[in-house]
């Protein structure tokens, strides 16, 4: 069994039974090489440190990764199922959880175009059976990021849920899709509409004052200040951890925010979503400058209005 247990009880989280308020990184392009793996392993404590004790995983990573950990029958690659044993096992030695998400369609290659309902579930199925072989408890799962895979294949989400519930029913399973969270789920993430009586995690935070949207064209088409976008080959994010003085104003209000009516939140960012040679980054990086680009300006932040993260 693991040291520490998540839970929820009617709108709040827990953590070995006490009120736990999640904060920290989006790092779902974490199992795409040993390296990644090994390079946010290594940084965790230095996560909690800046107040963090939140990460989140995504079996299938996203945009630009492509990381098949699901094999086309539902099962689960044994490789990528090895690292985030890794990350989960060294989060738990340290009181930090971890969101463990499954499905990611939207661009990605990792997606099985011909998967069914069925077939959704029963990754899901497998992966909640996973954490239970492995007695992690220190997780809850993202059932299909986005609600991309409900957009894009037609899946029901309340079914995928509930294909998770039924696994391992001491595990919980969040709804992200825009629109009413199903009543089965246990909390709402990022997209979820509120529900007053489950408890919300921002899950993917980032500034919503970034020229032509953060994921939109900031982050996917050339800009004054990075200029490799140009180039039709080039398969990745721009504009690589790096932030203006507005967006990075504008991000911390808004962390304040979801943190003062009792949200969690997940900053997300190019640094650490972008595949390799230029990613993911899992070192807190520098200021957000061409010069010196990174997420370290957010930790400080954290680090201040929480202090060191001791579980």
């Amino acid at each position: 069994m693991g040291k520490f247990k998540f839970t929820v009880k009617k709108n709040k989280t827990f953590l070995n039974g006490k009120p736990f308020l999640a904060r920290g990184l989006r790092c779902s392009q974490a199992l795409y090489s040993e390296k990644s793996t090994h390079e946010l392993v290594s940084n965790l404590k230095s996560y909690t440190e800046y107040g963090l004790n939140t990460i989140s995983v995504f079996f299938m990573g996203n945009r630009f990764g492509d990381m098949k950990a699901y094999k086309e029958d539902g099962s689960l690659n044994e490789t990528y199922a090895s690292r985030m044993g890794k990350i989960i096992a060294a989060a738990d030695d340290l009181g930090m959880v971890v969101l463990v998400g499954c499905l990611y369609w939207g661009e990605s290659k990792a997606k099985w175009p011909k998967w069914t309902q069925k077939d959704a579930e029963t990754a899901i199925t497998n992966s909640v059976n996973w954490v239970k072989d492995h007695n992690f408890t220190n997780v809850f799962f993202d059932v299909d990021n986005e609600g991309m895979a409900r957009n894009q294949a037609g899946f029901d989400t309340r079914s995928m849920i509930l294909a998770a519930k039924k696994a391992g029913p001491e595990y919980c399973a969040a709804s992200n899709y825009v629109g009413p969270a199903p009543k089965e789920a246990d909390l709402c993430l990022h997209h979820s509409y509120y529900d007053k009586t489950k408890p919300f995690i921002e899950s993917e935070g980032v500034p919503e004052n970034a020229p032509g949207a953060y994921w939109g064209h900031f982050s996917r088409k050339a800009s004054e200040i990075c200029n490799y976008g140009n180039d039709p080959s080039y398969n990745n994010y721009i504009n690589i951890g790096l932030y203006t003085e507005e967006m990075k104003a504008e991000q911390i209000q808004t962390s304040d925010m979801h943190f003062a009516r009792g949200d969690g939140y997940l900053l997300a960012s190019t640094w650490l979503q972008a595949a390799e040679p230029f990613g993911p980054n899992h070192a807190p990086g520098g200021n957000g400058t061409p010069g010196n680009p990174g997420i370290l300006w957010w930790l400080e932040y954290t680090k201040h209005k929480f202090g060191q993260y001791k579980a």
